[in-house]
Protein backbone atom coordinates (compact mmCIF):
# COMPACT_ATOMS: atom_id res chain seq x y z
CA UNK A 1 0.00 0.00 0.00
CA UNK A 2 1.44 3.39 -1.22
CA UNK A 3 1.53 6.02 1.58
CA UNK A 4 -1.26 8.19 0.03
CA UNK A 5 -3.75 5.37 0.28
CA UNK A 6 -2.84 4.39 3.64
CA UNK A 7 -2.97 8.17 4.66
CA UNK A 8 -6.35 8.60 2.79
CA UNK A 9 -7.25 5.47 5.04
CA UNK A 10 -6.39 6.85 8.49
CA UNK A 11 -8.07 10.02 7.51
CA UNK A 12 -11.28 8.25 6.89
CA UNK A 13 -10.75 6.26 10.11
CA UNK A 14 -10.39 9.64 11.64
CA UNK A 15 -13.11 11.32 10.67
CA UNK A 16 -15.70 8.45 10.98
CA UNK A 17 -14.12 7.01 14.57
CA UNK A 18 -13.36 10.55 15.66
CA UNK A 19 -10.79 9.18 17.89
CA UNK A 20 -7.49 6.89 16.28
CA UNK A 21 -4.93 5.25 17.50
CA UNK A 22 -0.78 4.75 16.66
CA UNK A 23 -0.24 1.07 18.22
CA UNK A 24 -3.73 0.00 16.32
CA UNK A 25 -2.65 1.65 13.30
CA UNK A 26 0.66 -0.09 13.33
CA UNK A 27 -0.73 -3.26 13.45
CA UNK A 28 -3.76 -2.88 11.04
CA UNK A 29 -1.26 -1.74 8.22
CA UNK A 30 1.42 -3.40 9.22
CA UNK A 31 4.10 -0.97 9.64
CA UNK A 32 6.07 0.90 12.54
CA UNK A 33 4.53 3.06 14.96
CA UNK A 34 6.46 6.02 13.58
CA UNK A 35 5.15 5.43 10.33
CA UNK A 36 1.80 6.21 11.46
CA UNK A 37 3.10 8.92 13.87
CA UNK A 38 4.70 10.81 10.19
CA UNK A 39 1.02 9.83 9.14
CA UNK A 40 -1.02 11.60 11.62
CA UNK A 41 1.62 14.52 11.79
CA UNK A 42 0.94 14.55 7.65
CA UNK A 43 -2.65 14.62 8.26
CA UNK A 44 -2.77 17.13 11.51
CA UNK A 45 -0.62 19.84 9.26
CA UNK A 46 -3.54 19.96 6.83
CA UNK A 47 -5.77 20.31 9.67
CA UNK A 48 -7.36 16.60 9.64
CA UNK A 49 -6.66 15.27 12.94
CA UNK A 50 -5.22 16.90 16.00
CA UNK A 51 -2.51 14.80 18.18
CA UNK A 52 -2.79 13.75 21.81
CA UNK A 53 -1.23 11.11 23.54
CA UNK A 54 -1.31 7.83 22.03
CA UNK A 55 -2.87 8.94 18.78
CA UNK A 56 -5.06 11.82 17.67
CA UNK A 57 -8.78 13.17 17.40
CA UNK A 58 -10.58 14.37 13.88
CA UNK A 59 -10.62 18.13 14.88
CA UNK A 60 -14.39 18.95 15.06
CA UNK A 61 -16.98 21.56 14.03
CA UNK A 62 -17.39 24.30 16.48
CA UNK A 63 -20.51 22.42 17.90
CA UNK A 64 -18.89 18.83 18.55
CA UNK A 65 -17.65 18.52 21.84
CA UNK A 66 -14.99 15.63 21.92
CA UNK A 67 -15.68 13.07 24.76
CA UNK A 68 -14.25 13.60 27.96
CA UNK A 69 -12.20 10.67 28.24
CA UNK A 70 -10.09 12.62 25.22
CA UNK A 71 -9.89 15.93 26.72
CA UNK A 72 -8.26 14.16 29.97
CA UNK A 73 -5.79 12.58 27.98
CA UNK A 74 -5.35 15.70 25.41
CA UNK A 75 -2.53 17.92 26.63
CA UNK A 76 -2.77 16.00 29.85
CA UNK A 77 0.28 17.43 31.24
CA UNK A 78 0.07 20.65 30.29
CA UNK A 79 -2.67 20.69 32.03
CA UNK A 80 -1.05 20.02 35.50
CA UNK A 81 1.02 22.74 35.53
CA UNK A 82 -1.54 25.09 34.72
CA UNK A 83 -3.51 23.49 37.48
CA UNK A 84 -0.26 23.94 40.06
CA UNK A 85 -0.36 27.51 38.83
CA UNK A 86 -3.86 28.00 39.31
CA UNK A 87 -3.92 26.50 43.10
CA UNK A 88 -0.89 29.08 43.91
CA UNK A 89 -3.64 31.69 43.07
CA UNK A 90 -6.13 30.80 45.61
CA UNK A 91 -6.09 32.20 49.19
CA UNK A 92 -6.68 30.76 52.96
CA UNK A 93 -10.10 30.61 53.37
CA UNK A 94 -11.41 31.34 49.75
CA UNK A 95 -14.66 30.58 48.94
CA UNK A 96 -14.52 29.40 45.52
CA UNK A 97 -16.77 28.11 42.54
CA UNK A 98 -15.03 25.11 40.31
CA UNK A 99 -15.90 24.64 36.99
CA UNK A 100 -16.38 20.96 35.55
CA UNK A 101 -14.05 19.49 32.72
CA UNK A 102 -11.12 18.09 32.62
CA UNK A 103 -8.30 20.77 33.63
CA UNK A 104 -10.72 22.07 36.27
CA UNK A 105 -10.53 18.38 37.86
CA UNK A 106 -6.47 18.73 37.23
CA UNK A 107 -7.20 22.05 39.43
CA UNK A 108 -8.81 20.27 41.99
CA UNK A 109 -6.63 18.07 42.37
CA UNK A 110 -3.55 20.31 42.53
CA UNK A 111 -5.58 22.02 45.22
CA UNK A 112 -5.21 18.84 47.43
CA UNK A 113 -3.07 19.37 50.43
CA UNK A 114 -2.79 22.89 50.21
CA UNK A 115 -4.57 23.54 53.62
CA UNK A 116 -6.17 26.25 52.33
CA UNK A 117 -9.29 25.75 54.26
CA UNK A 118 -11.53 26.18 51.24
CA UNK A 119 -15.20 26.17 50.56
CA UNK A 120 -15.75 24.61 47.13
CA UNK A 121 -18.86 25.14 44.90
CA UNK A 122 -19.04 22.97 42.25
CA UNK A 123 -21.01 22.05 39.71
CA UNK A 124 -18.55 18.62 38.79
CA UNK A 125 -19.12 15.62 40.87
CA UNK A 126 -15.40 14.28 39.95
CA UNK A 127 -13.86 17.78 41.51
CA UNK A 128 -16.28 17.52 44.63
CA UNK A 129 -14.99 13.63 44.76
CA UNK A 130 -11.44 14.81 44.97
CA UNK A 131 -11.97 17.39 47.33
CA UNK A 132 -14.83 15.44 49.69
CA UNK A 133 -12.21 14.05 52.12
CA UNK A 134 -9.43 17.11 51.84
CA UNK A 135 -9.62 18.79 56.07
CA UNK A 136 -10.98 21.75 56.63
CA UNK A 137 -12.80 21.95 53.27
CA UNK A 138 -16.26 22.27 52.62
CA UNK A 139 -17.62 21.19 49.24
CA UNK A 140 -20.84 22.12 48.09
CA UNK A 141 -22.33 20.34 44.73
CA UNK A 142 -24.85 22.80 42.80
CA UNK A 143 -28.12 21.00 42.12
CA UNK A 144 -29.50 20.64 38.41
CA UNK A 145 -29.29 17.67 36.05
CA UNK A 146 -26.58 15.30 35.72
CA UNK A 147 -24.83 15.38 32.45
CA UNK A 148 -23.80 11.27 31.05
CA UNK A 149 -19.89 10.92 30.34
CA UNK A 150 -19.29 14.71 31.47
CA UNK A 151 -20.44 13.70 35.43
CA UNK A 152 -21.29 17.66 35.23
CA UNK A 153 -24.40 19.50 36.79
CA UNK A 154 -26.47 21.42 34.26
CA UNK A 155 -29.90 23.23 34.15
CA UNK A 156 -31.78 25.55 36.25
CA UNK A 157 -31.00 23.39 39.54
CA UNK A 158 -27.25 24.05 39.00
CA UNK A 159 -28.05 27.99 37.86
CA UNK A 160 -30.30 28.68 41.05
CA UNK A 161 -27.70 26.48 43.42
CA UNK A 162 -25.03 29.74 42.18
CA UNK A 163 -27.15 32.25 42.07
CA UNK A 164 -27.32 31.89 45.93
CA UNK A 165 -23.57 32.39 46.59
CA UNK A 166 -21.29 35.37 46.61
CA UNK A 167 -17.96 33.65 46.11
CA UNK A 168 -13.97 35.00 46.07
CA UNK A 169 -12.86 33.33 42.71
CA UNK A 170 -14.21 31.03 39.53
CA UNK A 171 -12.15 28.61 38.24
CA UNK A 172 -13.29 28.40 34.85
CA UNK A 173 -12.14 25.81 32.06
CA UNK A 174 -13.21 26.53 28.26
CA UNK A 175 -13.31 25.28 24.81
CA UNK A 176 -11.90 28.67 23.28
CA UNK A 177 -10.56 31.47 23.92
CA UNK A 178 -10.13 34.30 21.05
CA UNK A 179 -8.89 37.46 20.73
CA UNK A 180 -12.16 38.84 18.94
CA UNK A 181 -14.67 36.28 20.18
CA UNK A 182 -13.74 35.98 23.62
CA UNK A 183 -14.48 32.81 26.08
CA UNK A 184 -16.39 30.32 24.17
CA UNK A 185 -17.53 26.44 24.79
CA UNK A 186 -19.44 23.39 23.47
CA UNK A 187 -22.35 22.82 25.28
CA UNK A 188 -25.15 25.25 25.59
CA UNK A 189 -26.40 24.37 29.08
CA UNK A 190 -22.75 23.90 30.29
CA UNK A 191 -22.35 27.49 29.06
CA UNK A 192 -25.28 28.82 31.07
CA UNK A 193 -23.94 27.38 34.02
CA UNK A 194 -20.35 28.83 33.70
CA UNK A 195 -22.47 32.45 32.56
CA UNK A 196 -24.49 31.70 35.89
CA UNK A 197 -20.83 31.15 38.00
CA UNK A 198 -19.24 33.71 37.07
CA UNK A 199 -21.91 36.55 37.91
CA UNK A 200 -21.45 35.38 41.62
CA UNK A 201 -17.48 35.80 41.91
CA UNK A 202 -15.43 39.14 42.08
CA UNK A 203 -12.74 37.22 40.32
CA UNK A 204 -12.43 34.96 37.16
CA UNK A 205 -9.38 32.86 35.84
CA UNK A 206 -9.62 30.84 32.68
CA UNK A 207 -7.65 27.61 32.65
CA UNK A 208 -6.85 26.80 29.19
CA UNK A 209 -3.73 24.96 27.57
CA UNK A 210 -2.29 26.67 24.40
CA UNK A 211 -4.60 24.11 22.36
CA UNK A 212 -7.69 26.42 22.95
CA UNK A 213 -6.42 29.39 21.74
CA UNK A 214 -7.25 31.43 18.80
CA UNK A 215 -10.06 29.01 18.67
CA UNK A 216 -14.16 29.75 18.32
CA UNK A 217 -16.69 27.03 19.79
CA UNK A 218 -20.12 26.85 19.37
CA UNK A 219 -21.64 29.13 22.40
CA UNK A 220 -20.70 32.52 23.85
CA UNK A 221 -19.44 32.58 27.48
CA UNK A 222 -18.04 35.88 27.78
CA UNK A 223 -16.00 38.87 26.31
CA UNK A 224 -11.87 38.98 26.92
CA UNK A 225 -12.77 41.60 29.32
CA UNK A 226 -15.32 40.04 31.58
CA UNK A 227 -12.50 37.42 32.66
CA UNK A 228 -9.65 38.75 35.41
CA UNK A 229 -6.68 36.25 34.32
CA UNK A 230 -5.91 33.56 32.30
CA UNK A 231 -3.17 30.91 33.00
CA UNK A 232 -2.27 29.25 29.72
CA UNK A 233 0.96 27.47 28.89
CA UNK A 234 0.58 29.74 25.13
CA UNK A 235 3.32 31.19 24.32
CA UNK A 236 3.40 34.86 25.62
CA UNK A 237 2.86 36.60 22.11
CA UNK A 238 0.72 34.96 21.04
CA UNK A 239 -1.89 36.91 19.54
CA UNK A 240 -4.88 35.53 21.42
CA UNK A 241 -2.64 36.49 24.73
CA UNK A 242 -1.69 39.90 23.50
CA UNK A 243 -5.57 40.50 22.47
CA UNK A 244 -6.37 39.69 26.23
CA UNK A 245 -3.71 42.31 27.85
CA UNK A 246 -4.69 44.74 25.56
CA UNK A 247 -8.27 44.39 27.41
CA UNK A 248 -7.07 44.63 30.88
CA UNK A 249 -6.71 40.63 31.40
CA UNK A 250 -3.83 39.32 33.48
CA UNK A 251 -2.31 36.94 31.60
CA UNK A 252 -0.27 33.92 33.52
CA UNK A 253 1.93 32.12 30.69
CA UNK A 254 3.46 28.59 32.29
CA UNK A 255 6.84 27.32 31.21
CA UNK A 256 5.81 23.55 31.55
CA UNK A 257 8.79 21.29 32.00
CA UNK A 258 8.58 17.49 32.44
CA UNK A 259 11.36 17.28 35.25
CA UNK A 260 10.32 19.94 36.94
CA UNK A 261 7.48 22.57 38.39
CA UNK A 262 6.49 25.15 36.41
CA UNK A 263 8.09 28.39 35.79
CA UNK A 264 5.36 31.46 35.41
CA UNK A 265 5.72 34.66 33.78
CA UNK A 266 3.06 37.15 34.54
CA UNK A 267 2.37 39.93 32.61
CA UNK A 268 -0.42 42.04 31.81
Amino acid sequence: MDVRTRRDRIEHRARAAREINYAQLAAEFDVSEMTIRRDVEALEALGVVRRVVGGAIAVQGKDTEPAFATRMADAAQEKIHIAEVVADLIGVNETLILDSGSTALAVANSLKGRGLGLTVVTPSVLAALALVDEPDTTVVLTGGQLRSGELSLIGPGAEDTLANYNCDTYVMGVAGIDGDRGISDYHQAESRVKRAASRRADRVIVAADKSKLGRVTFVSIAALAEVQVIVSDGAPDHPTLAAARNAGVEVICVAAQSDAPATVAGTR
